[in-house]
């Protein structure tokens, strides 16, 4: 019997829509399956968002119907098992996955959704979700080149962190938005050209006076009254990448679509883009992105922050999410599903 938490009931309070179940492994492994010992899963502000049952297309009763249904989607581990047909993972290989289920001591999935990985690191795990939505976006909806002013929001989080570095690697100049002074020393270690710290100065008055003809490329994470901001911050020409809207995940009644009146008017007149990202559709480009990030961690030209608060094993996972809501996360917030396993790792 494996310990995973699951889903129960659609809500976005993550705490009182999942509880933790214990469920027998099938045995034996289908032919095009694997078995993971999950090592450490990453933990995401859209967490909240598949336990309301958001990514579920069909009706709410449709989607109730799936109920239970397993949480956590990303991780990195150890094949435990694989199935007949499995050539491109051997039992032992390090890997990473994106499907659903990782908050779990074990996950069985169909093997072509695993991706090879030189460790089974908490900074790969970064890599993932964060990572990878930061490279790819980018890279294809950006259309990120060099000698441009780059703004990110929520920079000091899992996500922006690689976004800022990223973009200064490209050769441009970098605009971060935080809240706090530890916060805004982390994103100035990384390199970033300009830090404003809403919380000792505001925002849209920064961007007006130092940045008169706009910003090129905004990523943008937060939703809300700050989409309007940064909107209004564009250059001509400017590409604004919406990667989230966190802080419309956590109302009364959880995220409510919201208008934007005058849009279409006030892109037209620019020549701007607003391009959604979501990172599940470029699945294809996954295992290179990843690699080239691991590439770049390994070599020193990309540091990876993890956030220091520990969250071990699966019970944790409820903990980890509200932490990360709560604001006060700098880095990656990762939960070790296995603190021996991670034990015997530091040794080696």
């Amino acid at each position: 019997m494996r310990p995973q938490r699951v889903v129960h009931t659609l809500s976005h309070n993550f705490r009182n829509a999942t509880r933790i179940d214990r469920v027998r492994l099938r045995l034996p492994i289908e032919p095009q399956s694997a078995l993971v010992k999950i090592i450490y899963a990453g933990v995401n502000a859209s967490d909240v968002n598949f336990s309301s049952g958001r990514y579920f297309s069909g009706s709410a009763k449709e989607t109730a119907a799936r109920l239970p249904f397993d949480a956590g989607f990303e991780a990195v581990g150890i094949v435990a098992s694989v199935g007949d047909a499995v050539s491109h993972v051997k039992v032992g290989s390090p890997v990473a996955l994106m499907t659903f289920g990782s908050y779990a001591e074990f996950t069985m999935v169909p093997a072509k959704h695993l991706l090879p990985v030189p460790r089974p690191d908490p900074e790969v795990v970064a890599m993932l979700t964060s990572g990878l939505t930061a490279s790819i976006s980018l890279e294809k909806a950006g259309q990120m080149t060099s000698g441009q002013v780059v703004l990110v929001t929520a920079a000091a989080g899992g996500t922006g962190q690689f976004a800022v570095q990223l973009a200064k690697l490209a050769g441009n100049k970098v605009v971060a938005t935080c809240g706090g002074e530890s916060k805004a020393a982390f994103l100035a270690s990384l390199g970033v050209d300009r830090v404003i710290n809403y919380q000792h100065e505001k925002i849209k008055d920064v961007l007006k006076k130092e940045f008169p003809k706009g910003v090129d490329i905004i990523y943008e994470s937060v939703g809300g009254d700050m989409f309007d901001l940064c909107l209004n911050a564009l250059a001509v020409h400017g590409r604004l990448i919406v990667i989230g809207m966190i802080s419309q995940y956590q109302g009364e009644e959880g995220w409510k679509p919201k208008n934007y009146t005058g849009l279409c008017e006030k892109i037209l007149a620019k020549s701007q883009t607003v391009a959604g990202f979501f990172l599940v559709q470029h699945a294809h480009m996954w295992q290179d992105h990843l690699d080239k990030l691991f590439e770049l961690y390994a070599s020193g030209k990309l540091k990876v922050s993890l956030d220091p608060k520990k969250f071990l094993g699966v019970a944790s996972a409820v903990d980890a999410v509200e932490y990360l809501h709560s604001g006060k996360s700098v880095g990656k917030v990762v939960v070790c599903i296995d603190p021996a396993y991670s034990q015997t790792l530091a040794k080696l």
